[in-house]
């Protein structure tokens, strides 16, 4: 499998200011530390079968389509999130936020279904979440209109870096995710920030 290697810098006021005019995520200060080095850049490879998107927003480091499996109706989709270095939120707000975009199907708790996960990728800081269920997050931020997808799958991830907090955010039908499972591990274990 052919590998794509990607360096991001992502400049601080953009994000920033688009981060105030679009709240994908919720927005709450994370601890602030004196040695934040803002000199880095996060890098990461992704697989040459995910199709590369040109960002629909400038809070949207990288944009994939996960090509879907054969009798899906939808692709998958994957957005690498950046809102700044005190932005977007705790790892556990966005865990809770992105739980509570999925509904079970017999109504039980789509929390205690989740799985969530806590690793160390090259000496960053690592939460995932993943869930299955009727994913009825917003199709666009205050647009009022909402997915209402039935066996869909949402995996998702905090990125903790010395720079602030990357979101990885994986939907789609609950058999496309399952194909590209490998490639979306891989894609997380590629994460370094130098």
């Amino acid at each position: 499998m052919k590998i794509k290697m990607m360096i991001v810098a992502v400049p601080l006021l953009a994000a920033l200011t688009s981060s105030a005019c679009h709240g994908q995520a919720t927005s709450s200060p994370q601890g602030n530390s004196a040695q934040t080095n803002s000199t880095g850049e996060l890098r990461f490879k992704a697989p040459d079968a995910w199709v590369t998107e040109k960002p629909s927003s400038s809070m949207r480091v990288a944009q994939y389509k996960l090509p879907k499996s054969e009798g899906d109706k939808d692709d998958g989709s994957l957005v690498l999130y950046y809102f700044g270095s005190s932005q977007g939120g705790t790892a556990q707000a966005n865990i809770d936020r992105w739980i509570g975009q999925m509904q079970q199907p017999d109504g039980s708790s789509s929390k205690d279904k989740a799985k969530t996960e806590t690793l160390t990728v090259n000496g960053l800081k690592v939460t995932t979440v993943d869930v299955t269920g009727t994913y009825t997050a917003e199709m666009a931020p205050g647009s009022g209109s909402f997915h209402n997808d039935e066996n869909y799958r949402l995996r998702a991830a905090v990125v903790e870096t010395p720079k602030g907090n990357y979101f990885v955010k994986l939907a789609g039908p609950a058999k496309t995710i399952a194909h590209w499972d490998q490639a979306y591990k891989d894609y997380l274990k590629s994460f370094e920030f130098k």
